[in-house]
């Protein structure tokens, strides 16, 4: 599927690092066929010497090459890239975006381009245990949805939905759920070193719980049950899972955890409102 295709990264940033090793970890195509574009030739040339790409500080350079144009610009650096690259796009071209609060008809309306992918990874993308939400405007055909669904897969697994408005729900739970779960890791080591543990057996204590809890979960998979059963498994009447939760309700663990997913989903609503504020430019 993208043998013989050039993919053009815009912005070699961390995520974009995780999304070509991955295409090159699984043979995707091949590294000379993968470019990158950034300012800064240190870390241009850090990304040549590990993978074998090719580099570029013109954005327009590498785009006008590709038939794949992956944005990955930090999401207040959009609208000058954009507008930097119209008209260096390819008609053809599939534009995936992985920017946070960047609707499609933003991208659209800015670059002048119609096939475009909008996509939100997560931070287990780096090594290639990620979750992405993606959709895609009318014009992206059969094969560039193929070719999307690859590269995604290249980093985890992906989901596709026809509604663009989940990308900011998913945003708001998987793109950001990492920082809550480390969050909440973060505060049981802090217990477990107030209960008297040096930090690093805390540590292994609470990572190796988390980890063993989602195993088991998966090992449900075929014949799954609801969370709160698997809750109820270890939550004995009187015991001291049952006092550990009564004290979490109490406190409103479930309720923080609720306005906070929301408060994330509204920040990226509002990353993306400008997108319906500019009217589309007329055509004659």
């Amino acid at each position: 599927m993208l043998k013989d295709r050039i993919i053009a990264f815009i912005g070699p940033g961390v995520m974009a690092e995780a999304m070509l090793s991955g295409i090159i970890r699984n043979k995707l195509t091949a590294p000379e066929n993968i470019l990158a574009s950034g300012p800064f030739e240190d870390r241009n040339k850090q990304l040549k010497d590990k993978y074998g790409i090719r580099t570029f500080t013109d954005n327009n350079k590498a785009a006008n090459l590709a038939d794949v144009v992956i944005l990955s610009v930090k999401p207040q650096r959009l609208e000058k890239v954009l507008e930097g690259l119209r008209g260096a796009v390819k008609e053809d071209a599939l534009v995936l975006s992985i920017i946070a609060g960047a609707s499609i008809a933003k991208i659209s309306r800015i670059l002048n381009h119609e096939k475009v992918v909008r996509s939100m990874p997560n931070t287990p993308a780096q090594i290639g245990e990620g979750i992405t939400v993606w959709c895609c405007s009318a014009k992206v055909d059969e094969t560039q949805k193929n070719i999307t669904q690859s590269i995604l897969n290249a980093i985890g697994q992906e989901i596709f939905v026809e509604e663009e408005e989940y990308l900011d729900k998913a945003t708001a739970l998987s793109g950001t759920g990492p920082a809550y779960v480390y969050l909440f890791m973060e505060a049981m080591v802090d217990a477990g070193v107030h209960l008297g543990f040096s930090r690093r057996i805390a540590e292994k204590l609470v990572t190796e719980t988390l980890r063993g809890s989602v195993d088991y979960y998966d090992q449900n998979s075929l014949e799954p049950l609801h969370l709160a059963a698997l809750r109820n498994q270890v939550t004995s009447p009187g015991g001291t899972s049952a006092e550990a939760i009564y004290y979490l309700e109490k406190a409103g663990f479930r309720t923080a955890i609720s306005r906070a997913v929301w408060a994330a989903y509204q920040r990226s609503r509002e990353l993306g409102q400008d997108a319906d504020s500019h009217p589309p430019e007329q055509t004659e």
